[in-house]
């Protein structure tokens, strides 16, 4: 039966060997869909479908020509991808999960083929308990290593002070003619597919600012479906990048809630964009995002750029923006409450396109209200909103977003 058992054994891992391609490219796609820290931009992507085939190739070749257990080292496509997730911040218990669920579904495979090959039942078992041993023996062995690596590769990586992190990220952003590799191995990071900036920071130190900040990555991690590239510039500003393959998604809803829940922490996003020119333009508009916070309303705790982009543009001419907006709406600008209702009622109005009806729905209001209050924001303005209707709405828009007609 143990010659039997050997030869059974090289036969079954000769036929998974030569359906490694389709065992591969299902085994990765699971670990993408079951494992979400799995679903990486392309150039991880590559190394992680490379890892798992070394390491399913050295399984094979260890089944086919008995290798002993103490000849097994980590494939090195495998130990680099390790090392690659300690850099990215992600769990060593997500590594870990996947090669369990790799060698589940290895020996699901292994039945299979003996299933196929139509093999007596004693004789199938006796295979299937062997490789199973075998196969948990590498498992054991590889994960050792992997641990080894991975472990030293976040010591290393923490050890490098946020000082030099900083500074290799203001040289990818000012560097000019720098090209996309130069510029990718300065940041250990893919730089070919989509990018979307944040900057973090918490108005007031304290001995929590650092946790606040790390709060604040988790939560953006959480609302784009992405762990980001991040550099903690000083104890109360955090510069972060979601990165992905197509363009980035970002959850704006679920993320205000969330900071909502954890006051003390603001956020600034960047619009997405491609490549190293995007990687750099959305850090930019991220910046200028914050500049308006921190000039309109330092107490919100999220500002998107593509809501606030013509504004953000203005932050470095606001006397003349002030002028020019005072100068269209006049006395619609006064600082009181009550033209402050009535500035956003026709703000309202004007964007519900001039109806009555969807405007009182937008503020939960009477239609009459709505009517009211247009009819005395054209007295004050002097003419109809008809007049001058594109320059009205642009300084409306501008007061509310610059905070320009903020009653004190």
């Amino acid at each position: 039966m143990s010659v039997d058992v050997d030869t059974t054994i090289r036969d079954v891992a000769g036929r998974v060997k030569a359906d490694l391609d389709r065992l591969t490219a299902e085994m990765t796609t699971m670990f993408a869909e079951v494992i979400p820290e799995f679903r990486h931009d392309d150039e991880v992507r590559r190394l992680m479908i490379a890892s798992t085939a070394s390491n399913l190739t050295a399984i094979l070749d260890m089944l086919m020509l008995s290798i002993s257990r103490d000849d097994i080292t980590v494939p090195p496509a495998a130990a680099e991808y390790a090392r690659r997730f300690a850099q990215h911040g992600m769990s060593l218990e997500a590594l870990l999960r996947a090669y369990r669920l790799g060698e589940h579904m290895f020996m699901q495979q292994t039945i299979a083929a003996l299933r196929r090959a139509e093999t007596p039942a004693d004789l199938a078992l006796a295979t299937t308990s062997r490789v199973a041993v075998l196969v948990n023996s590498y498992i054991d062995q590889v994960i050792e290593g992997v641990i080894d690596i991975y472990e030293s590769e976040r010591r290393r990586w923490d050890a490098r002070s946020d000082t030099t992190r900083a500074a290799q990220i203001r040289a990818v952003l000012d560097t000019e003619n720098l090209d996309v590799a130069s510029a990718e191995e300065m940041l250990s990071a893919s730089l070919r597919g989509w990018h979307m900036a944040a900057v973090l920071w918490v108005p007031e130190p304290g001995a929590a600012s650092i946790e606040l900040l790390r709060a604040g990555t988790s939560m953006l991690a959480t609302a784009t479906g992405k762990h980001p590239l991040t550099v903690l510039v000083d104890e109360q500003n955090c510069w972060a990048w979601i990165s992905s393959v197509g363009k980035p998604s970002l959850d704006a809803d679920r993320l205000e809630r969330e900071l909502r829940r954890r006051p003390g922490i603001r956020v600034a996003i960047g619009d997405p964009g491609p490549g190293l020119a995007g990687f750099r333009q959305t850090f930019r508009d991220a910046q200028r995002a914050r500049g308006l916070a921190l000039l309109a309303d330092p107490g919100r705790p999220l500002t998107v750029h593509s809501r606030v982009a013509l504004a953000s543009l203005l932050i470095d001419h606001l006397p003349d923006t002030r002028a020019w907006v005072h100068r269209v709406l006049g006395d619609l600008m006064r600082d009181d409450e009550t033209t402050a209702r009535l500035r956003e009622t026709v703000q309202t109005y004007l964007e519900a396109r001039g109806s009555l009806t969807d405007a009182a729905a937008r503020m939960h209001v009477h239609k009459n209200t709505v009517h009211y209050r247009i009819r005395r924001a054209e007295e004050v303005l002097g003419h109809p909103l008809t007049v001058n209707r594109l320059e009205t709405e642009i300084a409306l828009m501008l007061a509310e977003q610059l905070g320009l007609g903020r009653v004190k």
